[in-house]
């Protein structure tokens, strides 16, 4: 599939491989780090005492470690396969494999990028009260296209100077958390944290928040999504300095989201008691903080709010132009995403993006509730790389000749063997926890793309499908068609509340989002449904 160009590519992508571990640690927790965990105190605490919010993370970092180990694992004895999480699902289980992981991840993050928009506009209408209701109306659709199109220029200018800019933008948004973290430990009362530890307690008419299981599930549902971005440093890994950068940084990011993370969900346990955390309007970290020091805690933190969308934002530009990128360098999409422009970034791939993301946010503006069922349903989608990722491992684990000629790892065969099977087993969880109905639905954006792979196929003149793989795509245009019908006769209603967490990012849970509303709706003037669906997102936060 080489081309006439194929060499200049090459050069520019070795100049364009300067990212270090800070700078891809930094993508990392930018990716993780959005809007939604300015909500964690209320959103944890809603359905749950201290005790439970604890285990909760305990359980879901045990979890989580496995996946981001099989990504250092991985980067370390395959580091030829430079766009990890596709790569790994080609390598393993073949074209059409790594093509549907590349198109689902892809339009996950197209429509999870605007979502950011949204809640950005949202979030700004605390400085301009009533230009910006709701994130979606008509100035909210122009500011978010004007930001759409800074962050694309901003990528195409080079993706070390967009990693600089995200790197410092990183640290900007970790200010405010840091100032929160310190004041909740000035204030942090013992006594009061420990009081109903385990939020057994019916007092003053307060609601029976259930047993330790129970409050450990309800608040699971936003655990389990605040760490999607931990691919963040693999998915660039073609552009990192060296291999051993993206395993560091992927372990970095972990220990320093789920260290964040765990603060700033326990903390507030020892200023405010859960019923009192649970009625705080989102982002409760401003809420929080105005009630221990006054109006000026409130507007830092959404300060802060908003330099962390815009920072997510931009990693999350940056991550999204690179699979569709990477796929066409292998044959798997179109010729036209592998272009690249003088300073070494997928033009193509960026404007092609930038231009779906601005279709996706006329939607918004037109019909929320379409925008709001096609976020729900394409945030599922970023989860099924990471199983594929975790069984690639497990794939290769049985090769021990691998890892003992791999320089770059001190893992054996049989601690990557455990690695995978445990990663495995929790990244089935995330994939259940996000609501199979939508999981089926979304089978029918992946059928979708089956014509754009045989094209790209044809244009690399490659053969299309193999045996196992033209089975595969008839089963899964079969299950789209399926979706579909179930749709058109309403067996399939999207609308009824699940027992999972879909969309956001950037974070809460659909069945928090109803509870809240009903508690104290409007949530608040400023950050009303659509901020809270974005959360949903990506937590699924995240997205």
């Amino acid at each position: 599939m080489a081309t006439s160009n194929s060499g200049d590519n090459h050069t520019k992508t070795s100049t364009a491989k300067k990212l270090g571990t800070l700078g891809l640690a930094a993508i990392v927790l930018s990716s993780m780090i959005g809007g939604g965990i300015f909500s964690l105190p209320q959103n944890m605490a809603a359905d749950a005492g201290a005790g439970a919010v604890i285990i909760a993370w305990i359980i879901t970092g045990f979890g989580i470690y496995f996946i981001a180990n099989t990504f250092r694992i991985l980067s370390a004895v395959k580091p030829d396969l430079t766009a990890g999480i596709y790569m790994y699902s080609r390598d393993g289980f073949g074209n059409y494999a790594g093509f549907t992981i590349a198109w689902g991840y892809w339009l996950c993050q197209i429509f999870g990028n605007v979502g950011y928009a949204v809640i950005t506009m949202d979030a700004l209408n605390y400085f301009f009260p009533g230009v910006f209701e709701g994130g979606n109306n008509l100035w909210s659709i122009v500011g978010g296209s004007i930001l759409i199109w800074v962050f694309n220029f901003t990528v195409l200018g080079g993706i070390k100077q967009a990693s600089s800019v995200n790197t410092i933008a990183t640290i900007c948004k970790i200010l405010p958390l840091a100032i929160f973290i310190i004041v909740m430990i000035c204030v942090f009362n013992w006594d009061k944290f420990t009081f109903d530890f385990w939020g057994h307690s019916t007092d003053m008419g307060e609601k029976n928040l259930g047993s330790l299981s129970e409050q450990i599930k309800s608040t699971m549902l936003v655990t389990l999504w605040a760490f999607i971005g931990i691919e963040g440093a693999v998915v660039l890994s073609g552009r990192a300095k060296s291999s051993k950068d993206v395993g560091r940084a992927t372990i970095l990011g972990f220990a320093g989201g789920l260290f964040v993370f765990v603060l700033l969900s326990v903390l507030p346990f020892g200023f405010m008691n859960q019923a009192e955390l649970s009625t705080v309007a989102n982002p409760s970290t401003a809420g929080v903080l105005e009630k221990a020091v006054g109006n000026w805690g409130s507007v830092v933190m959404n300060v802060g709010l908003i330099i962390a969308i815009l920072a997510s934002w931009l990693a999350w530009t940056m991550i999204t132009a690179e699979i569709p990128y990477a796929a066409a360098k292998d044959g798997t999409f179109p010729k036209a995403f592998s272009r690249e422009n003088t300073n070494g970034s997928p033009s193509v791939s960026l404007w092609i993006t930038s231009i779906l993301m601005q279709l996706a946010m006329l939607l918004v503006y037109f019909s929320n509730n379409a925008w709001n069922t096609m976020l729900s349903i394409t945030g599922v989608m970023v989860l099924p790389p990471y199983l594929a990722s975790t069984a690639y491992l497990w794939k290769i684990s049985r090769n021990k000749q691998l890892f003992e000629n791999s320089k770059s790892t001190s893992v054996n065969a049989k601690c990557a063997l455990c690695s995978a099977i445990l990663g495995s087993i929790f990244a089935l969880w995330l994939i259940y926890a996000a609501g199979l109905k939508y999981l089926l639905v979304a089978v029918i954006f992946i059928a979708l793309g089956i014509p754009i792979y045989i094209w790209s196929r044809k244009e690399h003149s490659q053969k299309v499908f193999s045996f196992k793989e033209g089975v595969a795509a008839t089963c899964i245009t079969a299950i789209a068609i399926m979706a579909i019908f179930m749709l058109a006769e309403g067996k399939l209603n999207l609308n009824e509340s699940s027992s999972s967490t879909t969309t956001t990012t950037q974070q809460s849970t659909v069945q928090q989002i109803k509870k809240q509303k009903s508690k104290d709706a409007p949530l608040t003037k400023r950050h009303g449904e659509n901020v809270l669906i974005i959360e949903e997102e990506q937590v699924i936060f995240q997205q």
